[in-house]
């Protein structure tokens, strides 16, 4: 196992679901991040898909110590080392390049980028990295796929992400290869833009208790 991956595991291995966060108003990620630490899953991942999602990782960063924040949709270097600078723990891309392998090489947040096909989990391994992002995990072949992978990849282990949720997270997390899966059904669109955060915490406290 790289020392990259135990880095990761080290992060994220402590809960069976990570959210994955699109946040549009900077203002409810405090609020949201401390209601999803008290329902049990404090590693969140917030992706770069809003204006203001650097602004939302440095506040979570700095106002939620109960919470471990990671950066999502990293599409090259450059927002690598945004986010790694507004204080983002751990680095998730979709998919991965030259480039975002290279700047991995170089910094002390750990990189877990995407893969759905055995070239490019191949190509990972080359790079020593063993832990890896299987997304869109639904499209790409969902639970049935990644068990079909566990004999020829028996090094690898993945977090699905992309048509995971309640109903079939199960599958997924019963499966030896997989460590933990990312989802975004832990906080609807509707309930954070309602600030209903006791109900967030509801639906955190339902995941962080799936089985593994």
């Amino acid at each position: 196992m790289s020392p990259k991956t135990q880095a990761l595991l080290a992060l994220l291995a402590g809960q069976p679901v990570i959210p994955v966060l699109k946040i549009d108003d900077t203002d409810k990620a405090v609020p949201l991040a401390r209601a999803l630490a008290k329902g049990g899953l404090r590693v969140i991942e917030v992706t770069l898909r809003t204006a203001g999602a650097l602004d939302a990782i440095r506040r979570i960063a700095n106002e939620v110590e109960e919470a471990i924040v990671g950066a999502g949709t990293i599409l090259d270097p450059k927002q690598f080392e945004q986010a790694a600078t507004a204080g983002s723990r751990f680095i998730v891309s979709p998919g991965a390049t030259a480039e975002l392998f290279k700047v991995n090489r170089d910094s002390a947040v750990p990189l877990l980028p995407g893969a759905i096909t055995p070239g490019e989990m191949m190509t990972a391994l080359s790079e020593g990295i063993d832990f890896l992002k299987f997304f869109p995990a639904e499209q790409a072949g969902g639970a049935g796929f990644l068990k079909a992978l566990a004999s020829p990849f028996a090094g690898l282990r993945f977090c699905p992400t992309g048509g995971v949720g309640a109903k079939n997270a199960g599958d997924y997390l019963s499966l030896p290869n997989v460590v933990c899966v990312g989802g975004s059904w832990v906080a609807p669109d509707d309930l954070v833009k309602a600030g209903r955060w006791a109900e967030i915490e509801a639906l955190a406290a339902e995941a962080a208790k799936l089985k593994r």
